[in-house]
């Protein structure tokens, strides 16, 4: 991975792994410590990784390898620990949690006193890693929030002056999409690059996300070779929820024709075919009780959503600003209701075994993407019947 292909946060770490792995083969010394900038954590476990890989051997483990956090440790414990040598390991590599409680309230000189006076005279059997994930860095620096950006400057000015600064910086959608590629030509699979987009899209770039679905994505493409776009949607939950929420976006905008090229794509993308049908209705039916909460709460902006839609009845964040918008297409709460009669209708005669399920699918979504018909106005004498019928 060169500097030029990749984003700031990837060209980072390969070069604190170039660093360790140089200093771990003896062909450069070993800076006595670190600063892990960022909240992105996905390349932090990469960080983690290498170190333990080049200084923490298995078997001593349990004595070379310290997680220290400066809640409930004070940095003078932590310096002495790495002042003191282990009996049991030749080598000490102690993570510091917490860095934030260093820059808390108050001058903290004694603190930073101490440090000073560790890096003149550092031990060279241990390193220093400090886990500064109070930060948010995004892939793009220049805009970085200003709170993050002093906190920044504020790192470099006292911790970065002994030691090399890492910064873990969010992960752009492009890296993203090119290192799910790369990663899947590792295991000898092709990634087609409409399949990368839509992972990195169903799953707005969490790159832990990512790289767990991934390796569900090159199990399930062992022995084809290749992941599709197809295998996306079928193994991912958020690509199934995203393509769900364009077809409902279609409902509620009463565009029939784009409403049942969707479906059929759904229905296509499935290697369960016309059997997944019941799926797909608990999930269309899913949709329009939480559009019917969204629109009897009168949500208006996604922050209010987190508390109209209960734990376990809540949307992936990428879809609450479509959901509240489909939601507030429909007039009145009659309209949506109407929906969940015949999403209800449906269920009871695809649990009937119909000749065609996908048949009574797409029924059911042409009448869903349909302008509700007005009730027919009753006649005169109808109205004085009703009047007159007693109770």
């Amino acid at each position: 991975m060169s500097g030029s292909r990749w984003g700031a946060g990837f060209s980072a770490v390969t070069r604190f792994v170039g660093e360790i792995e140089a200093a771990a083969a003896g062909r450069s010394q070993l800076r006595p410590g670190y600063v892990l900038a960022g909240d992105e954590i996905f390349l932090h476990d990469r960080c983690r990784a290498a170190v333990i890989k080049a200084f923490v051997p298995a078997d001593l483990r349990d004595f070379c390898l310290s997680d220290l956090d400066l809640g409930s440790t004070t940095i003078f414990e932590v310096l002495d620990c790495a002042q003191t040598p282990s009996l049991m390991a030749p080598f000490q590599v102690i993570f510091v949690r917490n860095v934030r409680q260093l820059y808390t309230r108050g001058a903290k000189k004694d603190e930073f006193a101490a440090l000073d006076r560790y890096f003149r005279s550092p031990n060279p059997q241990a390193l220093l890693l400090f886990v500064a994930d109070f930060l948010r860095i995004p892939s793009d620096s220049r805009r970085m929030e200003m709170d993050d950006r002093n906190r920044y400057e504020r790192l470099t000015e006292t911790l970065g002056e002994h030691c090399g600064m890492v910064e873990l910086a969010r992960v752009g959608e492009e890296d993203a999409m090119r290192w799910a590629v790369s990663t899947a030509q590792v295991s000898d699979i092709r990634m087609e690059p409409d399949a990368a987009r839509e992972l990195v899209d169903a799953l707005g770039a969490d790159m832990m996300l990512v790289a767990s679905e991934l390796e569900k994505l090159l199990l399930y493409a062992t022995g084809r070779g290749r992941i599709t776009l197809g295998d996306v949607e079928t193994m991912v939950l958020g690509a199934k929820q995203r393509s769900l929420f364009e077809l409902t976006d279609a409902i509620s905008a009463h565009d029939r024709v784009r409403a049942l090229a969707l479906l059929h794509g759904l229905l296509n993308s499935s290697d369960a075919g016309e059997d997944a049908a019941i799926g797909h209705l608990y999930m269309l039916a899913r949709t329009f009780r939480q559009m019917l909460v969204i629109l009897e709460k009168n949500v208006r902006d996604s922050r209010a959503i987190w508390q109209a839609l209960w734990q376990g009845f809540r949307i992936p964040p990428f879809a609450a600003d479509d959901l509240i918008r489909q939601a507030r297409r429909y007039k009145s709460r009659r309209d949506l209701t109407r929906a969940l009669r015949l999403i209800a209708r449906v269920d009871l005669e695809l649990r009937s075994s119909p000749p065609d399920k996908r048949l009574v699918l797409e029924r059911l979504v042409y009448e869903l993407a349909s302008e509700p018909r007005p009730a027919a106005p009753l006649w005169p004498s109808a109205q004085l019947s009703f009047e007159s019928l007693p109770g």
